[in-house]
């Protein structure tokens, strides 16, 4: 490729509402175009790293022994009315009508029509195992989409199903797919973790995210160095922090604390750790199932430096589809502003929570109920009855290891990847089955397994950038390698040497791009590594004059002369390095 003839669109500011890194340097590379908010063009140079993720991940997907075949974008609603899916996705799932009124969506995921599909062309145990991929756009309709790529409405998504006989056969696939996963990221050159995961909207019994390390990660992982361990922060167990309780050495003592409502500020006032404080809470069930419940207010205590886990609170047995109190909701049943809620004495029934390490501790402070006042000296058993625990917290660096291997660290990450074993939820609901080898029908025992193909170029690039630009690793990069010819117009022996070399890397198999647009040196570098290309080979008439050429690693920015004569093995020998 001579880069006259292609499409090079390099900027030296990024939009403004550019918020990360990869958003900032694909706007600038001229690798995408917004369109509308989460919606982007990709243009030829991003387009380029797409198909080289998608040749990947096709390659692997194959050895795996995974089948290929293309689903529709829209998709009938009358298949998610029969998973149910058609009510519990919520706002993110585009729902559309045809000019005569009937339902569809614009895809999230395929699980439905995969099922159909194996329902009609499944038939026999003899058929299986079975598994059905597919690359294609997808849409979700994002509340607020952000940080370019990353985020975005519109994406293109590897899905994979597996359709098996039983149970055992199934985690064979699932486990299959988890190390393809694990050989396409390797391939990728992309540090990354494989941590267990909450099934979400999917469903299933089994998860695993695939992490792209990068602190501008919008997810946390919990991983032990001694051990195997790594979950998402959402999953991972918080084991509690205290062995057993310590008996009571205080009295329950009403103490004035005006002005001040977080946990930070009373133990400041009262000169004790924040670990000697309990937060509240408030949580609201709706009880839509029964109307004359209505609505039952939930009290959730953890350690005043802990965080409440969400999706842990939300497998409580009760607080299904919880949603947090109003103030008004607060104000009537505690009869006091949120800042000074307790589990003592609330004016109106509430059911108590406690998290494990709250569970044991003594001599606690927490909320009078009555504005301006905590508690001091608390104990349970003596001054409220023993609560509910269930482990409702985020885990922090420090903590004990769920395996008992070590202590906890926190990273960020980005999830590329999701792999999820989904037993018969949807050929149950679709019933979808085949005849088994003693003539009983049975549903398909399914997995589906997930990869964010664009998302994974913005995962990259958070991943591998410098001050200049991105630094692709070579085996998602645009192109391998950049010759700049300095006065390309200008000098007979400049053009007839980065000529030949164009030819000579093209005739070895290497993905390069010649830049003949004869700019001015300065330019023509920076647009280089800010695209990212993983090595320059430059050729000017002064390193002619010494019978050499120069190469420039982009990662590092190592630069180094060879002899003309010998610039195919040096450059294969750093594209292998």
């Amino acid at each position: 490729m001579k880069a006259s003839r292609f499409h090079i669109t390099t900027l030296k500011e990024a939009p403004s509402d550019a918020e990360v890194v990869s958003h900032r340097l694909m706007t600038r590379a001229g690798m995408i175009r917004r369109l509308a908010g989460g919606i982007y063009n990709y243009m030829p140079m991003g387009l380029r790293v797409i198909r080289r993720i998608e040749a990947i991940i096709r390659e692997e997907m194959d050895r795996a022994g995974a089948i290929e075949l293309l689903m529709p974008v829209v998709q009938p609603a009358e298949l998610w009315m029969e998973s149910g899916r058609w009510e519990q996705y919520g706002p993110e799932l585009l729902r559309l009508q045809d000019r005569h009124g009937r339902d569809f969506v614009v895809q999230p995921t395929s699980e439905e029509v995969v099922t159909d599909i194996a329902r009609h062309e499944l038939r026999s145990y003899r058929q299986l195992p079975k598994n059905l991929y597919h690359i294609q756009t997808k849409f979700r309709d994002e509340r607020r989409p952000r940080f370019g790529v990353m985020r975005g409405r519109e994406f293109t998504m590897k899905d994979a199903y597996s359709f098996d006989r039983d149970r055992e056969s199934a985690l064979l696939s699932y486990r299959a797919m988890f190390d393809a996963y694990v050989a396409i990221f390797e391939r990728m050159g992309l540090q990354f973790r494989a941590v267990a995961a909450d099934t979400g909207a999917i469903g299933g019994s089994a998860s695993h995210e695939f992490q792209v390390i990068a602190e501008t990660g919008e997810d946390a992982i919990a991983w032990c160095p001694g051990s195997d361990f790594a979950a998402n922060v959402e999953l991972a167990e918080a084991l509690p922090l205290i062995e057993t309780r310590a008996p009571a050495s205080q009295p329950l003592e009403k103490t004035p604390t005006p002005g001040k409502e977080r946990c930070e500020d009373v133990a400041e006032l009262l000169g004790l750790p924040l670990d000697r404080t309990v937060k509240s809470l408030v949580l609201a069930v709706d009880r839509r199932d029964e109307p004359s419940a209505g609505t039952e207010i939930w009290l959730l205590l953890v350690r005043g430096d802990h965080e409440l886990n969400e999706v842990k609170a939300g497998k409580v047995p009760g607080l299904a589809g919880f949603r947090f109190a109003t103030d008004a909701e607060i104000r009537e049943t505690f009869g006091c502003p949120p800042g000074y809620l307790g589990p003592i004495g609330s004016p109106h029934p509430i059911r108590v929570v406690a998290d494990r390490t709250v569970a044991n501790m003594h001599d606690f402070v927490c909320g009078a109920n009555d504005a301006g006042y905590h508690y001091t000296g608390v104990n349970w058993g003596r001054d409220l009855p023993e609560p509910v625990v269930a482990d409702i917290r985020n885990v922090q660096a420090g903590d004990p290891s769920p395996d008992g291997k070590g202590t906890l660290q926190i990273q960020r990450g980005i999830e590329v990847g999701h792999v999820f074993y989904l037993g018969t939820k949807y050929s149950e609901a679709l019933s979808a089955t085949f005849v088994d080898e003693d003539g009983s029908s049975k549903p398909f025992e399914m997995g589906c397994y997930g990869i964010g193909v664009t998302r994974l170029v913005g995962a990259a690039i958070e991943q591998n950038h410098d001050e200049r630009g991105i630094v692709w690793p070579r085996a998602i990069a645009p192109f391998e390698v950049a010759i700049c010819p300095l006065g390309y117009r200008k000098s007979q022996r400049v053009r007839e040497v980065a000529d030949a070399l164009y030819a000579e890397l093209q005739a070895a198999g290497v993905d390069v791009i010649l830049d003949d647009r004869d700019e001015r040196p300065g330019a023509m570098f920076a647009d280089w590594e800010l695209i990212g290309v993983p090595l320059r080979v430059t050729v000017g008439e002064r390193s002619l004059n010494d019978g050499k050429l120069e190469l420039l690693q982009r990662r590092g920015m190592q630069a180094s002369a060879v002899p003309v004569g010998e610039a195919l093995p040096a450059i294969r020998q750093m594209l292998a390095g």
